[in-house]
């Protein structure tokens, strides 16, 4: 046989890059995404296969690409994603009151996608062109860097893009050494904020109260967390059913197929923001603590990863990433059981969306090759 048409190699070949734990537990999540999603909304399980394969795809060109490219590719990327969200602010489409696409004659893209790659790509970057020779400074311009991107993408405004953009740029940040007496204050103001904003909610929640830097509808979003009956039609309709569709799974859950809130169609959003009330409806304790599970895995795999990360590169590189994952099923399931305001991020690998999902997996693929690159440095 033809060595070139032996399957065997074939085989070795696609399968090389890929990390095996890694990519096990993305199968285990995308397998319990779709026999939710059969539940949820079967008529889009088409497009879900779609978007999956090229997710797939992309996570393995990504797994191929040496670190040192994706390094080379850094300051290009976060430029061209800079630039796209000031078209964005001057001639992108306007849909549902927000200015995030811009169209391009094709299709629409939405730039600050980019941007949750790009940031922490650039950041890594950075640092590692600093290595030996930091300084207070240093963390400035890096500080700059990060709320550029973050300031335009709020001014869209989308407030769940912003977090996660900068989430990834601050891990990065505090990776690279950020000192304590600089993380402190801002936590405790933070923790002080909060505090006010619970004990004086039913003052500075009236009607015609304005919160400096919130939209009303932002605004909005916070009051009806702190007490969701305010608006039980409105902005506290999402919050109410699904914190009943959670509370109403038990241990156990009401069995795969019979969640009285997501077939009755009480739940909003059931196959993207909200797919975890779904997954609890039916599934019970149970069901989401093994989702639990699965996300701490993969997690502790990526920081497995990045703690034997060569460079400094790709240390911060991979310890960013795999923090991303972190923040987007906190504040996913956060938002979804009511103690965190609705800001429309995704359940990693779990809820439907082809932008998000492509996102994920890429980052997914630059941690399998900074650990296949690790192994070759080894060897």
């Amino acid at each position: 046989m033809n060595p070139r048409l032996d399957p065997r190699r074939w085989l070795r070949y696609l399968l090389a890059p890929l990390d095996g734990p890694l990519t096990l537990l993305l199968l285990i999540l995308v397998g319990y995404a779709t026999v939710v999603m059969v539940s949820a909304s079967p008529e889009r399980l088409g497009m879900l296969a779609l978007n999956t394969g090229v997710a797939f795809v992309v996570m393995w060109v990504a797994a191929r690409t040496p670190p040192s490219r994706m390094m080379s590719a850094a300051l290009p990327l976060y430029v061209v994603g800079v630039l796209l969200l000031i078209a964005v602010a001057l001639f992108g489409d306007v849909s549902k009151g927000a200015r995030r696409w811009l169209n391009i004659g094709v299709t629409r893209i939405q730039p600050s996608e980019l941007l949750k790659i790009a940031v922490p790509l650039t950041l890594a970057w950075y640092f590692q062109s600093r290595e030996g020779m930091l300084r207070a400074k240093d963390f400035f311009i890096a500080a700059g860097l990060l709320l550029l991107p973050v300031a335009l993408i709020a001014k869209q405004p989308d407030l769940g893009t912003a977090i996660l953009v900068a989430a990834a740029g601050f891990y990065v940040l505090f990776f690279a050494g950020l000192a304590w007496r600089l993380i402190l204050p801002v936590a405790l103001v933070g923790i002080v904020g909060i505090g006010a904003i619970v004990a004086m909610g039913d003052t500075i929640c009236q009607p015609g109260v304005e919160w400096p830097g919130l939209r009303e509808y932002q605004k909005h979003r916070v009051c009806t967390l702190l007490d969701p009956t305010s608006d039980p039609l409105g902005k506290g309709f999402h919050i109410i059913q699904s914190t009943i569709a959670i509370g109403s799974g038990g241990v156990f859950g009401k069995g795969w197929g019979r969640g009285t809130q997501t077939h009755l169609d009480f739940l909003p959003e059931r196959h993207t923001d909200f797919i975890f009330a779904v997954l609890t409806e039916e599934f019970g304790l149970a069901g989401a603590l093994f989702l639990v599970v699965v996300y701490i895995l993969l997690i502790l795999r990526g920081l497995f990863i990045a703690a034997g990360a060569p460079t400094l590169f790709s240390r911060l590189l991979a310890g960013a990433l795999t923090l991303i994952l972190f923040t987007y099923a906190f504040v996913n399931m956060g938002m979804v059981s009511g103690i965190l305001p609705v800001v429309g991020v995704p359940l990693p690998f779990v809820s439907y969306g082809g932008t998000a999902l492509v996102t994920l997996c890429l980052g997914v693929g630059m941690l399998m090759s900074i650990q296949r690159h690790r192994r070759r440095v080894g060897t």
